[in-house]
């Protein structure tokens, strides 16, 4: 992703030739046992349920979220600086735990990569973490799938709920990206072939599946959680739930081995809790709360990730899953990069490489609106500049400028090149942060709306104080959807935005600090198992589809069984 060459070496080339401990080992760092583990061969492995109740009664480290500004299509290695600094504290002295999410084979096989870092600075084993893994992303979908054919085959057996065919809202998934299967029909052939109706599918990662499997703090609430789902509505538009159906107990059981978090390695062995994997773009963007959790009482600092720009991913992690999970953040890490100032500040992808300060100065708004959206939840930050090996000197000395002028703590970071050595400056500059607003007793993290305003009410907060917009816009269809909501009793759920990660409008053109703009809600949908509400802005997708030069095109393998092409 930094490279300018094909002399230096992949990702996957470095990763292929580190020398990894044994998993049980790098448990033992972190005062677990053997016992403690599920073992996925001998770099990998699940904590297991009876370690995770023995921990209930330690006190938790601090948590820190790396979230970034809004990336260029390449990605701004926010995963790579998140890894690089738990790596830079461990090299501090201070234990520190990664708590990341997991790449979705659709990525991987489409255009952006997977999420297990890059250069110096990956988690390990990476081909395993980036293809299948422990097979989490393979049960959520069956789970998913599983629940699809007890929807239709309760229709076909009698339906005695009375579910409406045309309402059924639970949608069917793949962890892929397929454009083909976005609208689908089932239930053709004749009669024995189910009732025909119009279908989709949606990609595993954007599914109410994931999200209820990363929200859920154990086994009881993982059941409850689907059991509450709504899946359907009937003839009189009275919502269906899995409860109602009787299907939670074996879908609980179908998650029960990959609800347990994973345990794995950076390429300098500090410990990583690698679960669960859902978009920020479409879905809530958080690793799993109980690998988070987990990860808290297991060390004194948890450095975590949500996708994509703090308008995104990190505004979910407040608002969605810390009030949820009843987490207080620490302090933010708000990622930059040279390029993506400049593809802000009217660059195109062509030229991004090129040095243009002027460009820089005119991007760094989006920048500063991102610093001002963390600033709303009153959580103390640092940016770190992802220093790039193309990055000109020049623009280098003019970010520092910006950020001395609006009085910004900033560190520039080398992670990719150098490791944990490349973070020390950041992580020196965070630690001096959090002194700081202790000793200053500064105000703690609180969400950015109260549950008990209106649906309505909380997207338009979420429009102006997050995206920096005039307000929003229904559709007539959101409109009725609304309604709905409020009239099932669900109005005092958070919101959850569906919003292209390019801009912070819901336009990918609108790059920058745009001003003067509306947000256009098209559809509503409820996520009462999840726990929110979903808001569809823009033109954004459930089911994305693969690029015309597809990265899977790149991968191979040998006879030996030595991956190559993947990053």
């Amino acid at each position: 992703m930094q490279r300018e060459n094909s002399k230096i070496r992949s990702d996957l080339e470095i990763a292929q030739s580190a020398t990894l401990l044994p998993i049980t080992q790098v448990a033992d760092k972190i005062g677990l046992t053997e016992n403690d583990m599920e073992l996925y061969g001998k770099y990998k492995g699940k904590i297991r349920f009876e370690a995770l109740h023995a921990l209930e009664n330690r006190r938790d480290g601090r948590l820190i979220l790396v979230t970034s500004m809004n990336p260029t299509p390449l990605g701004e290695g926010k995963s790579t600086v998140t890894i690089g600094l738990g790596d830079a504290l461990n090299r501090l002295g201070h234990r520190s735990i990664l708590a990341l999410r997991e790449p979705s084979l659709g990525p991987v096989m489409g255009i952006k990569g997977g999420a297990a870092g890059g250069g110096y600075a990956q988690v390990v084993p990476m081909e395993d973490i980036n293809l299948h893994f422990t097979g989490d992303l393979h049960a959520i979908t069956v789970a998913n799938n599983v629940l699809a054919s007890i929807i239709d085959n309760h229709i076909f057996q009698g339906n005695k709920l009375g579910i409406d065919p045309g309402r059924i809202t639970w949608k069917r998934a793949l962890d892929a990206n397929d454009r083909a299967l976005r609208n689908i029909v089932v239930g053709l052939g004749g009669k024995g072939n189910g009732v025909p109706r119009e279908d989709h599918f949606e990609i595993t990662a954007a599914s109410e599946m994931m999200a209820i499997f990363t929200l859920a703090e154990d086994l009881v609430d993982l059941k409850e959680k689907i059991a509450r789902t709504v899946v359907a509505y009937t003839y009189e538009k009275k919502p269906v739930t899995v409860g109602d159906l009787g299907a939670e107990g074996a879908l609980t059981v179908l998650l029960k081995d990959a609800f347990q978090p994973n345990l794995v390695q950076t390429l300098e062995n500090t410990p990583a809790l690698v679960h669960g994997g859902p978009f920020a773009n479409i879905a809530h963007g958080c690793n799993s709360l109980i690998a988070t959790k987990t990860a808290l009482k297991l060390a004194d600092y948890v450095i975590t990730e949500a996708g994509f720009g703090a308008d995104l991913g990190a505004e979910k992690f407040f608002n969605i899953k810390s009030r949820i999970g009843k987490l207080t953040p620490t302090a933010t890490v708000i990622v930059a990069t040279i390029r993506a100032l400049k593809f802000h500040g009217g660059v195109n992808r062509e030229e991004l490489y090129d040095e243009n300060v002027d460009a820089l100065r005119e991007g760094f708004h989006n920048l500063l609106k991102h610093i001002e959206t963390i600033k709303e939840f009153q959580v103390p930050f640092v940016v770190a500049l992802n220093r790039f090996i193309t990055d000109k000197e020049r623009e280098i000395l003019e970010f520092e400028k910006l950020c001395n002028e609006y009085d910004i703590p900033f560190a520039v970071t080398e992670v990719w090149e150098k490791g944990g050595a490349g973070g020390i400056q950041l992580a020196e500059r965070l630690l001096a942060v959090i002194d700081q607003a202790e000793k200053d007793h500064s105000p703690t993290f609180y969400p950015l709306y109260p549950l008990d305003i209106s649906l309505e009410e909380k997207m338009n907060v979420i429009a102006k104080k997050v995206y920096g917009a005039k307000g929003i816009e229904l559709s007539p269809k959101a409109e009725r959807q609304l309604r709905e909501l409020e009239q099932n009793g669900w109005s005092k759920l958070p919101i959850c935005m569906a919003k292209t990660q390019y801009s912070l409008s819901d336009d990918p053109n609108k790059l920058g600090r745009p001003k003067d703009f509306t947000i256009h809600i098209r559809q509503l949908k409820p996520s009462i198992g999840a726990g929110f509400i979903v808001a569809y802005t823009g033109d954004i997708l459930t089911m994305p589809g693969l690029p015309k030069h597809p990265a899977a095109l790149k991968i191979n393998i040998d006879d030996s069984g030595k991956v190559t092409g993947l990053f």
